[in-house]
């Protein structure tokens, strides 16, 4: 009679020196302490502002948190924290270290966003486009003069010449891109078009470039752009502090560096 063998799981035991180790051998490390060095200088930064963090403001970002990551009843909460390792205290503590940065953000450069912008509006302003990339130059001049004399549509084109399936479905179409988006000699033409306007074939490291340009948006401060500003702002003040700090492990990483140093 044949021996039936049952496949058995493997069952592998973690231990947290085993962590340690994946981060080292994944490159990890500079990333990690990076990372502990922000949370510092956030945390410093927040007590010398004397910045006051309310209960009531940690509540509603914590319940932020938790629709953003689909947590929306404790059984949810439960699996989310323990796909991720952590406790109850853990979440709240990393709601507390997200919330800080935001108000500590605010607090340095709410009112430094203006300006800013006003210095920068020209890389905020926008173009609604559509776009077709080949390889072929000839091609390209032959299907711009098909465009542009009305024998073909620029859908058309898209939908038998465009890859990306995605894209594709969209007949080419890229929505709103910000000037600053945009590579150069490709901006260029794109703002000084007169929509709609076909602009002629644009060779680029890419390819060629078949551009429609349907509409030029002013730029405008909206809230996400006032978002994104402060966290151009804030990102350039922690780089600036990150490269100003001296650190030093205090146990070794390593046998052979004990002691590493900025």
């Amino acid at each position: 009679m044949p021996q039936v063998i049952t496949n058995m799981p493997q069952v592998i035991t973690i231990k947290s020196g085993d962590i340690v180790d994946q981060v080292k051998l994944s490159y990890q490390i500079p990333q990690i302490i990076e990372g502990i060095i922000t949370r510092k200088i956030i945390e410093t930064a927040i007590a010398e502002a004397e910045i006051k963090i309310e209960t009531e403001e940690v509540q509603k970002a914590a319940d932020a948190m938790r629709s953003k990551n689909r947590m929306g009843n404790p059984d949810e909460t439960y699996a989310w924290l323990e796909k991720h390792s952590l406790s109850l205290e853990d979440f709240t503590e990393l709601v507390y270290i997200n919330l800080s940065r935001s108000k500590l953000a605010h607090h340095l450069f709410a009112d430094q966003v203006e300006p800013y912008f006003f210095s920068h509006q020209i890389d905020y302003e926008g173009a609604v486009m559509s776009e077709i990339v080949l390889n072929d130059e000839d091609l390209a001049i032959e299907l711009f003069c098909a465009i542009s004399e009305g024998e073909r549509s620029f859908a058309d084109v898209a939908h038998q010449y465009i890859q990306d399936r995605e894209l594709r479905g969209r007949g080419g179409y890229r929505g709103v891109l910000r000037r600053k988006d945009m590579k150069p000699e490709i901006s260029a033409a794109v703002f000084a078009a007169k929509p709609p306007q076909l602009l002629n074939p644009i060779i680029t490291s890419k390819g060629v470039h078949l551009i429609l340009v349907e509409e030029i948006v002013p730029a405008q401060l909206d809230d996400k752009l006032r978002s994104d500003i402060l966290s151009i702002l804030f990102r350039s003040w922690l780089q600036r502090k990150i490269e100003e700090v001296e650190w030093f492990l205090e146990d070794s990483l390593t046998s052979s560096n004990p002691h590493s140093q900025r």
